[in-house]
């Protein structure tokens, strides 16, 4: 598919010994917001870590923002995670530094070396996600869904062209974890590829995606009920 930014055909993926998934189809094209779904265990974290080459390809051939994910090298992955934003369920801050260090931290892990660039950057994507007051607060000084605003600011410092996030309002009260949705739908609505694994399926419900379910190795595309 011309469009795809991920392309996985007929792939099986093995974790600790474990066939997670045997011969698996899966596409997304460039704009889609795509919800994966299923119960604890199901796989859905496995599939992510291959998406972003934390987990080799078993067999079958796969492709994501222009990478061969079959050929992939250890020394691409990092050129390969600058094109994709990732957000976890707890969020993964560095807790000894300050929000602004959190954002630079990553900037300069990832070349860029101009202070003016990196202080414009860090404050366009803090603006963005709206966490744009006191950058010399630490981690543990925000709310839960202030973290979570902070990592996706964080995913986005790189002009990414895919977000994979996994139960990223999974730590979340509902009022909060609807905040970080309509934050994802935003971002989505301005031409973001979002891959999104949850399993809070009234979320789906109020905020409608392309559906594919892990259950038992398979997964299959899940075409809503209107």
């Amino acid at each position: 598919m011309k469009n795809a930014v991920v392309a996985l055909d007929k792939v099986t993926i093995i974790n600790e010994k474990n066939v997670i998934f045997s011969d698996i189809n899966f596409n997304v094209e460039a704009g889609e917001f795509v919800f994966l779904i299923g119960k604890t265990g199901s796989g859905k974290s496995s599939l992510l870590k291959v998406l972003y080459g934390d987990l080799h390809l078993s067999s079958g051939n796969g492709s994501i923002v222009g990478y061969n994910l079959t050929q992939l090298k250890d020394r691409q992955i990092p050129l390969l995670r600058r094109k994709l934003g990732v957000v976890f369920q707890d969020f993964k801050l560095l807790p000894d530094r300050t929000i602004f260090d959190n954002l630079t931290f990553v900037l300069k892990a990832t070349g860029w070396k101009k202070k003016d660039e990196i202080k414009a950057r860090v404050r366009e994507v803090l603006q963005l996600v709206n966490v744009a007051e006191d950058t010399k607060k630490f981690p543990f000084e925000l709310s839960g869904g202030e973290q979570q605003r902070l990592a996706i600011a964080r995913a986005l410092l790189n002009h990414p062209e895919l977000i994979i996030a996994d139960e990223p309002t999974g730590n979340l009260d509902p009022e909060t974890s609807q905040e970080i949705m309509q934050l994802f739908r935003k971002l989505h609505a301005e031409g973001m590829s979002v891959i999104m694994a949850t399993h809070d399926y009234n979320m789906i419900m109020k905020f409608p995606g392309k559906i594919f379910q892990c259950d038992k190795g398979k997964l299959n595309e899940v075409i809503a009920k209107k």
